[in-house]
This record gives structure tokens, C-alpha cells and sequence, in this order.
């Protein structure tokens, strides 16, 4: 762009100077003297239009410089960074991962790990339990579907996953396998079991009506569906074709249960977030009691992108969907039926093997029900993994309005697949220590595929809101990212972990991809190292904070990551952030440890900067306050603040007078140490940067085990019972969130930490042990708890009874909790 610009400017100064070399041959033509530059200024009769050619080029060279200059500015936030990818190898590259249960967002689905192609789902309703007020249909994970447990019991990552599903009466079992053969990454099978929920109950009169679809994503190219009819006009199977899969069958088998009645749906639907309204309005009513797809609802077109089958089905039901490919030529049968019970019990005693393997739980003393849950949380976070494809929605400040960034894959765990059933950057940071633990070649998959979301700026979009189905479970107000705000780089959590596993047995494979991923974490690096670097040497600030907030009680700083946890009371420039000097620290020391593993010559500057970071005199200088006794943020602060609605100004008609509380101050804000004890001052103990000898270790893991700060016999809680907005509503409408609850993922680093100082020598070794054994026996004893009690793990816990609260399941860093059974940090 530049190098067009620089063209367009001397063609310009060449048509000025054309102009000026006409004018003097004109001028000759008359008589007229040439001009010489020894000439006095009285020889020209015109002395000003000279001058005048060449500013006026000079103001279009300039003019079209700054409109180019702000052009190339505004495109910068939807650039992609121009570096090889750290993906090398997609789709069929990898064929037993290709396909797999890629839809988080769905109780049960098969997808590709393609960009466009078929997508399959469940859908379900219970006739018995249909009301007035609706019919109950089950498709999307929904808070709102209040079931009593859903979640996956065992998945390995790639070859099968089962799951169990309680709604209202029934037992719903899912259960998914995966052979291989072919050219399109295989052949799988589903199974749908369904049974009482009560044993004693047979079942016998049990009801429910099972949907099962195949339907091709908006933009799928190639793709083609096609019903194939049995004699009697009912649909038979489904038969497909696509560049990515080549041509394939769907069909199914009720090996248990009576079909009552069976029904079927083809059609157009403008894409996959109108597959739920799609059968919903295709639904009616049989013989005055039975519940259809009207089949005479299906679209007459030879390209349709949805297609259903139905199945009315009673008493305990056992349904198999087989999808085959056509160029697997050596399959010497189908997987249903036995075949499949077969291979799926070969799986699950597979899995069980390799997880006592990894994690040791039998070896610790848990016992069956233990490991159960164990098993379940892992499982729940593989196969809460999804396969996404899409733009986000992005903003500059040089952008009048949101642009879209560039079509991209994103492979990806989620946190919960109920509420949150797309990426978060840093929660995937927590989420792959747990799995690269499981399997580090998903985990090392799912790092690149998030460093290639990199832009040319070396920015990375927080939430990743990618296809319309994504899109369509989020409020418009979070859809669009900006580019100033940043997020906890948590991924270097886990590639940190992998390097240190992975550093005496380092192969080929790795060393190339670390090699890919060098360019994108040095750029990555030093977008923070710039962008959110504090008015002095040393120190940090996260940006997006609203200093014109007036409904809320502190300025959120979403950017962190924790989101409500109580800063300074009014945001500047001066703001001293903790928590991300400590993040900051941390990149250092795994970039100089990277670079060096690499044999690279400009490691260095990376190991200088985390000499300077990791220096505890420096820290304590920037972030100690000595009248706290605690490591705190730095800013203009006041506590003298409240929530109050606004009184009317005398005259003023009620109905203009603003209902909502605003934020009034008592006292007037100063620069100091913001008086929040918490999760935040933790940092220097979290991530280890305190020396083994420091007295202000000592401290910390005295007040660590001090049920007046954040000990509860649940886990830590987030913001200390003494801090000034402790359980505050930030606004009226927004209960506390990081502003007490207990968070699983601060106290698996919290638990990490203290096993690192008790493995450390030091004189406060023996302290850390302690801490490390009650922090570590009350987490792990009360998210197995409510797990039992209410069939989930849970986005945090009360601090006060140790109840789940916030949306479930969430096994996302919840499930964390595994590798503090299986101490395996």
C-alpha cells in the first residue's frame, strides 16, 4: 500500500513539474527570456506561479498521503499478521480427528472439522410432558431446559464419547463411535438409548419422539443432500455428497422399542441457527394425539440443506444412526447393533486404562464414586471441544463502525456449553492444562489455531463469535471487539507446561512447530509490551476501562478477565496493574526459556526482561503497600462510594428523572494503593515470581488459611470479607461476581503455587505444604460435592455454604479440579 502510495505521489510531482516546464516553453514561444537560477527576480514577469504548482503538489502529495495513511489504519484490526501459519495441518491432514462432537452448543451433534459442509444433530420431545405453554424440544444446551444433569461420562478426544441425559422422566443416553477407512476420515455410528429415569418404572408406556437431521451450513459450496424414500414415501436414508467427505449414507435402526409412527422433513432453511424455529413450525397434530413433521411441508427442490427423520417411539428405546462413507472399500460391517456395543466397550475400557494412567487417582486412595466424577469433568472438557469457522466482529478507533475479520477456522475447548458454547481466550489458556495432560497434540492444535488468529497488529479478539450459529446465542452488545483490550495471556500457561514435559524429549515434530509458533508469540509478545505498558518502567495497565461510567460502582475491566474485581475508583494513565505486570513477567520467562530451547540468539531480551520483572525489590517498590501488608494495585482511588438513584432536581417532571442508581462519591478520590485484597494480590504468589526467601511469602500463606481475608472451607474466595466492596453489586442490575464467589481456576493456581514453594527450598517450606494440603482437600472435597448433589460442575461456589452458582455445567477451568486429584501440575 505504501509503496502504491509513494508511486501515486511522484506521478503526481511529475504532473506539477510537466506543468511548470510547459508554462516556461510557452513562455519562450512568446520571446520571453529562459528562465536561468541566476536570473534576478524582476526577469520573471510571473515569479508567484512556480511557487504556486509546487505547493499545490505538495498539498495533494500530503492530502493523499493522510487519506492512504488512514485508510492502511483502518484496515490494520482486519489484516491478518503475515507470518506462515502455526497450523500446518487441517481437516483430513489429521483424519481421526476430522470428524468428532464439534457443536458444543448442542446436546448432541457430529460435525467436520471443514469449513462448510454437514452438520448432524438430535433433537427430542416427551409427550407426556408436553404443556400448554410449549412443547418442550430439546436441541440447543439451554439454561432454561432446567435439566437435572447433562454431560458427557467418558470422551477421549477422538475415537468415541458417552453421555447421559436426565430431563424430566427419562434417561437419555448418547453415545458416539468412530472407525476408520477411507478417504474421508472414516466411518461412525450414534446411539440413542432411552429409559426411565426410576428403575422400578419399566418404561412400558415411557414416550418420546427422537429427531435426528442432517444439514449443510450456510455456504457449503459442493455440498448436496439427498432423501432416499422407502415404497411407502417414508424417508429411508439420507445420501450425500461434498468435496470434503465425497459421497456417503445415513441411515438408522430401532433395535428397541415400538415406532409408533415415523415422519420426516425436507427443506431450505436460511442457516443453522433456524434449524430449532424450522421443526418447531413444521410440527403438528396426528390423529388428534400424535406429534409430527408434517412431511407435506417439504420444499419440492433438488438442493435441500435440512433434512429430518422422526421416530415416535415407545417404551425403553434403542436407536443407531450409521454414517458410511462410500470410499471405505474395506468395511467388513456396519456399526450397529452388536458391532457397535462391541467396539464401544472397547473404548470405555481403553479410556479407563489410560486415565488411571495419567492421573493416578487409584494410586491416591479415591475411591470408584471419585474417579466417576473425575472422569465425567475431564470427559465434559474434551468434549466440550468445537470446531468453528467464521469472522469476528472488530473495531479500531480508526473505524467509524465495526468491520469483520477474516474468514478463519478456530479449534477450541468452551467453557459451558449451555451458556458460554464458544472461544474465550483465556479461558482456553486454563482450559489446555487440563488437556494437554490428556493429549498434547489436541492441545499444541488448539494453541496454533488461536496464535493464527493473530492480526498484523499482534492482536488477538477476546471472544470468538464465529458463524451464524455462534452468533445467534450472543447479545449484541458483547458481539463486537475492540483492539485496544487485551485479555490474560493464560495461553502461555499451557505451552509452558508442554515445554517443560516435552523439553528432555524433544522430536522433530515439536521443535518445527515451536519454530512455527515463534514468529507469533514474539509479535503477540510485543503488542502487550507496548499496548499495555504503565506510565513508568516496569509497570502495566489494562486498557478498556470506562472512566464516564456513572451506573457502575467501580469501572469494570472486562479485559482482565475479572471482570467486576474492584480497581482504582476512576481510571487514568497512572493506574499500576498487578496482575498483569505478573502475566507480563511470566511471558518473559517463557519466551527466554522458548528462544533458548531453540537455539535463537535474541532469547535474551527476553530473559532480560524477566530478570527485571521477576526482581522482587522492583515489584515491591511498584506494588507493595506496607500499611496493608499486602501486594495491591496503584491508582486514583477512593472507597467512599455508593449507589444512589438520582434526586430531581426541584421543577423537573418525574418521567425525566433517571430511575437508575447512579455512582455518588462522599469523599474525593487520591493516588495510592487501592484498598482490594483479593485474588489480584495474590499474583506474585500465583504465578511464582516471589523467591523462596522473601518475608512477603511468609505473609501471603499466613493470610492464605485467614477466614477473615479469603479462606473458606470451600476454596479461597475472590475479594477478601474486609475489602470495601466485598459481595457490592456494581450496578443494580449486576450481582458480585469476582467480588467474593469462589473460582476454581485462581484456586487451582493458588493450590499450583503453594505445591511449588513446598517443593522449593526455602524457610517457608513447610507452610506452603500446609496451605497446599487444606486448600487442595477443601476444593477438590466441595466441587465433588455439589457435583453429587446437584449433577454438575458449576462456574463458581458460594463462599458462605459452598453451593454451585453462575451457569452449568461449566467444565471449563472448573474441571481443573482433576489435576488437583491427580496432583499433576
Amino acid at each position: 500500500m505504501l509503496r502504491g502510495t509513494v508511486v501515486l505521489a511522484t506521478g503526481i510531482y511529475s504532473m506539477v513539474r510537466t506543468r511548470q516546464r510547459k508554462a516556461e516553453a510557452e513562455r519562450q514561444g512568446n520571446g520571453e527570456p529562459r528562465r536561468s537560477y541566476s536570473s534576478k527576480k524582476k526577469e520573471d514577469p510571473n515569479p508567484s506561479s512556480g511557487k504556486l504548482y509546487l505547493f499545490a503538489g505538495l498539498g495533494c502529495i500530503i492530502g493523499v498521503l493522510y487519506f492512504v495513511y488512514q485508510g492502511y489504519l483502518e484496515t490494520r484490526v482486519n489484516t491478518p499478521l503475515n507470518y506462515p501459519r502455526a497450523v500446518r495441518e487441517h481437516g483430513l491432514d489429521i483424519p481421526e480427528r476430522y470428524w468428532g462432537s464439534y457443536r458444543p452448543g448442542l446436546y448432541f451433534g457430529m460435525k467436520t472439522r471443514a469449513a462448510k459442509d454437514v452438520n448432524t444433530g438430535l433433537m427430542w420431545f416427551l409427550p407426556q410432558h408436553i404443556q400448554q405453554h410449549g412443547l418442550g424440544l430439546r436441541h440447543w444446551c439451554e439454561q432454561g431446559d432446567n435439566l437435572k444433569q447433562f454431560g458427557w461420562n467418558k470422551h477421549d478426544g477422538v475415537n468415541f464419547g458417552i453421555q447421559n441425559i436426565l430431563d424430566r422422566s427419562v434417561n437419555i443416553t448418547t453415545s458416539f463411535v468412530k472407525t476408520p477407512g477411507g478417504k474421508f476420515g472414516g466411518d461412525w455410528s450414534n446411539r440413542i438409548e432411552v429409559k426411565p429415569i426410576k428403575k422400578k418404572d419399566s418404561g412400558e408406556n415411557m414416550e418420546v419422539g427422537l429427531l435426528y437431521y442432517a444439514a449443510l451450513e450456510d455456504g457449503a459450496g459442493d455440498a448436496r443432500l439427498t432423501p432416499v424414500y422407502a415404497d411407502d414415501g417414508s424417508l429411508a436414508e439420507i445420501r450425500g455428497t461434498s468435496s470434503g467427505l465425497g459421497s456417503w449414507r445415513l441411515w438408522w435402526k430401532a433395535s428397541k422399542g415400538e415406532v409408533t409412527s415415523a415422519h420426516h422433513l425436507v427443506t431450505l432453511v436460511p442457516g443453522l441457527e433456524t434449524l430449532t424455529d424450522t421443526v418447531l413450525t413444521s410440527l403438528r397434530l396426528f390423529n388428534g394425539r400424535i406429534v409430527g413433521l408434517d412431511s407435506g411441508r417439504s420444499m419440492h427442490t433438488n438442493k435441500p440443506n435440512f433434512i429430518v427423520f422422526q421416530l415416535n417411539m415407545k417404551g425403553p428405546t434403542m436407536l443407531d444412526i450409521v454414517f458410511e462413507s462410500d470410499s471405505n472399500l474395506n468395511r467388513e460391517e456396519s456399526l450397529v447393533d452388536y458391532h457397535y456395543t462391541r467396539a464401544l466397550n472397547e473404548w470405555i475400557a481403553k479410556f479407563d486404562i489410560r486415565f488411571e494412567q495419567t492421573f493416578h487417582l487409584g494410586g491416591k486412595s479415591f475411591n470408584e464414586t471419585a474417579v466417576r466424577f473425575a472422569q465425567s469433568a475431564m470427559s465434559n472438557m474434551i468434549g466440550g471441544i468445537g470446531y468453528f469457522y467464521g469472522a469476528s466482529a472488530v473495531k479500531s478507533r480508526y473505524n467509524r463502525s465495526p468491520v469483520p475479520y477474516w474468514d478463519a477456522p478456530l479449534y477450541t475447548g468452551v467453557p459451558s456449553r449451555s451458556f458460554f458454547p464458544r472461544g474465550f481466550l483465556w479461558d482456553e489458556g486454563f482450559h489446555n492444562l487440563l488437556i494437554s495432560k490428556w493429549d498434547k497434540d489436541i492441545s499444541a492444535d488448539i494453541l496454533a489455531h488461536w496464535l493464527d488468529l493473530l492480526n498484523s497488529e499482534g492482536w488477538i479478539p477476546r471472544e470468538q463469535i464465529l458463524g451464524k450459529e455462534a452468533r445467534a446465542k450472543v447479545p449484541a452488545e458483547f458481539v463486537v471487539q475492540e483492539n485496544r483490550n487485551a485479555n490474560p495471556p493464560t495461553l502461555l500457561l499451557t505451552l509452558h507446561s508442554i515445554v517443560h514435559d516435552i523439553h528432555d524429549g524433544m522430536t522433530d515434530w515439536w521443535t518445527g512447530y515451536l519454530s512455527r509458533m515463534w514468529p507469533r508469540l514474539v509479535t503477540w509478545y510485543n503488542w502487550f509490551n507496548t499496548t499495555q505498558v504503565g506510565e513508568l518502567r516496569g509497570t502495566y495497565r489494562w486498557r478498556g476501562r470506562n472512566g464516564t461510567a456513572i451506573r457502575e460502582l467501580n469501572p469494570k475491566t472486562l479485559t482482565s478477565g475479572l471482570d467486576d474485581y474492584p480497581r482504582a475508583s476512576h481510571p487514568t494513565r497512572d493506574e499500576r496493574h498487578l496482575d498483569l505486570r505478573c502475566w507480563m513477567a511470566l511471558a518473559s520467562r517463557l519466551m527466554a526459556d522458548i528462544g533458548q530451547l531453540l537455539g535463537r540468539t535474541d532469547y535474551k531480551k527476553f530473559e532480560s526482561t524477566a530478570r527485571f520483572l521477576y526482581n522482587n525489590d522492583y515489584l515491591e517498590h511498584r506494588h507493595w503497600s506496607q500499611s496493608h501488608k499486602a501486594f495491591l494495585d496503584w491508582g486514583l482511588h477512593t472507597d467512599d462510594v455508593s449507589l444512589q438513584r438520582p434526586k430531581p432536581v426541584p421543577g423537573t417532571h418525574p418521567s425525566q428523572v433517571s430511575k437508575e442508581k447512579v455512582r455518588v462519591m462522599v469523599s474525593d478520590p487520591q493516588l495510592g494503593f487501592v484498598n482490594s485484597y483479593g485474588y489480584v494480590s495474590l499474583f506474585p504468589f500465583l504465578l511464582q515470581i516471589l523467591e523462596p526467601e522473601n518475608p512477603k511469602l511468609e505473609i501471603i500463606l499466613t493470610d492464605l488459611l485467614n477466614p477473615d481475608l479469603l479462606f473458606t472451607p470451600f476454596g479461597l474466595r475472590s475479594l477478601a470479607l474486609t475489602a470495601p466492596l466485598y459481595m457490592k453489586r456494581n450496578t443494580e442490575h449486576d450481582p458480585p461476581y469476582w467480588r467474593g464467589p469462589i473460582w476454581i481456576n485462581l484456586n487451582y493456581l493458588t493450590i499450583r503455587a503453594a505445591h511449588g514453594y513446598a517443593n522449593r527450598e526455602g524457610p517457608y517450606k513447610a507452610q506452603a505444604q500446609k496451605v497446599y494440603s487444606i486448600l487442595r482437600e477443601a476444593v477438590i472435597n466441595n466441587v465433588m460435592k455439589e457435583y453429587y448433589r446437584t449433577g454438575y460442575v458449576w462456574e463458581q461456589y458460594n463462599d458462605r455454604t459452598g453451593e454451585g452458582q453462575g451457569c452449568k455445567p461449566f467444565t471449563g477451568w472448573s474441571a481443573l479440579t482433576v489435576l488437583l486429584m491427580g496432583e499433576t501440575y
